[in-house]
């Protein structure tokens, strides 16, 4: 999320549409309802289907539970020993992904990434390390002795970790990295020098800032996992494990289960935009030199510049499908502070949500919870329209918490994941299902 949120005095966003129309109130009643399914959570950051019966739910502060359709929990595992955190208080770090392997059924294995404590070997003053690990499944628990460390990132600040993990139709794992925190991409002081001057989101040599894509079935000699042939970097010219690059803040990110199988994911913005962005192999998102379809100005955050602030050289830049200001910068059109990635709608039961993107903003107040709901649709002619989704059981337009994620069920409904603080303090956390109107 934003340094700023990450200080819980985020910077803010509102709507504008840099590839279609502005966003919009929808017209009528949305015929859409939350349902309340789950209470007495801290800060639930993750929900998956587990064996079609029940769901994996994930607390940013360890516990992971099963979770069945009417809302019973029971203890799976708990990571609350293995995380650096600050309980209490706003953070970014914790359970961030979990992602069970395509053959999950047979094998059982399934992948966590988490918030370690800073590794022995890594840069000095740095605050902690990413892990990415899979784990065995045996019965209905994890087993975390059987633990086997995948990929290991140095992280120098406790925000812009990214962390989202998910299997795409290739049977490959993929990962969202923030840029390493702080803010603007930049050096502040030493503990994090190592980031150079223009910032890592640019720099090929580094993961932060990165959607990362790995083969976790075909180890490499003298690697835990394995590259992908066709990744960008995969012969040289810079980390192969790359997918694509000038990532910010990924706060969201999931394929779509059915069309194209795309993969969506939602970058968390400095000061002026919040992003949609549909990631291609080899694309490059801009970060730190673009902030939406503008150049970012890494000294002056809230005046863009009408150049670069260092020479790209030939660099093709992709602009997201869906960009709306953030209300630091916009105070009269702001949306909300910092976006949340959801999904595309692919079930059932609410077909006036049909292949639409799902998604939020975290809250339209930096210290109040007011999350909103958002429905992205893609028009004939390719460009996305982003317009407001009113449960009609939330008459005020917000839904009364901070949004910290979306989950998807094996049918394709969607749950939202809240929080009623913003911090890992109380036991405020709520799980709700998208269902139809008066059910």
């Amino acid at each position: 999320m934003q340094a700023i949120r990450a200080l819980f005095a985020l910077a803010s966003v509102a709507t504008l549409v840099l590839t279609s129309t502005p966003a919009r109130a929808a017209e009528g009643k949305s015929g859409v309802a939350l349902k309340l399914v789950v209470t007495n959570l801290t800060a639930p950051s993750v929900l998956t289907d587990f064996d079609g019966k029940r769901m994996l739910v994930a607390e940013q502060v360890g516990p992971i539970h099963l979770m069945t359709p009417d809302g019973k929990l029971a203890p799976f595992a708990d990571f609350t020993s293995k995380l650096a955190i600050t309980p209490g208080k706003f953070d970014e770090r914790g359970v961030l992904g979990v992602a069970l392997h395509p053959r999950f059924t047979a094998n059982r294995r399934l992948y966590v990434c988490y918030s370690a404590p800073l590794r022995a070997g890594a840069p000095t003053n740095w605050n902690h390390t990413m892990n990415v690990s899979e784990f065995t499944a045996k019965g209905d628990a994890l087993a975390l002795g059987s633990e086997r460390i995948v990929l290991q990132i140095d992280q120098p600040y406790f925000n812009h970790n990214g962390g989202r993990i998910c299997f795409g139709p290739d049977g490959f794992l993929y990962l969202g990295v923030g840029d390493g925190g702080h803010k603007n991409d930049i050096n502040k002081d030493d503990a994090d020098k190592a980031r150079g001057p223009r910032g890592n989101g640019q720099n090929l040599n580094t993961l932060l800032g990165k959607i990362v894509r790995i083969d976790v079935d075909k180890p490499a000699a003298g690697r835990l996992y394995g590259i992908p042939m066709d990744n960008p970097f995969a012969q040289g010219g810079g980390r192969p494990e790359i997918y694509a690059w000038g990532i910010r803040n990924p706060w969201g990110m999931s394929f779509d289960r059915g069309g194209q199988r795309e993969l969506f994911e939602v970058e968390v913005g400095q000061s002026r935009w919040e992003e949609v962005n549909l990631i291609v192999k080899g694309g490059n998102y801009g970060w730190n030199l673009r902030e939406g379809a503008e150049w970012f100005n890494p000294k002056k955050e809230l005046a863009p510049l009408d150049k670069p602030y260092f020479d790209p050289g030939n660099a093709k830049f992709i602009d997201p499908i869906i960009a709306y200001e953030n209300l630091a910068a916009f105070p009269q059109a702001g949306k909300g502070k910092s976006v949340t990635g959801g999904y595309v709608y692919r079930g059932r039961a609410l077909p006036q949500l049909a292949g639409k993107y799902i998604f939020a903003d975290w809250s339209k107040h930096f210290s109040l919870p007011q999350g909103v709901l958002y429905a992205a649709t893609r028009g004939g002619d390719g460009k996305w329209r982003m317009d407001d989704l009113v449960p009609e059981s939330h008459a005020t337009g917000h839904l009364g918490a901070f949004v910290w994620a979306f989950g998807e069920d094996k049918d394709g409904e969607l749950y939202v994941l809240t929080n009623q603080t913003g911090a890992l303090g109380t036991k405020s956390g709520k799980i709700w299902k998208l269902v139809k109107a008066g059910n």
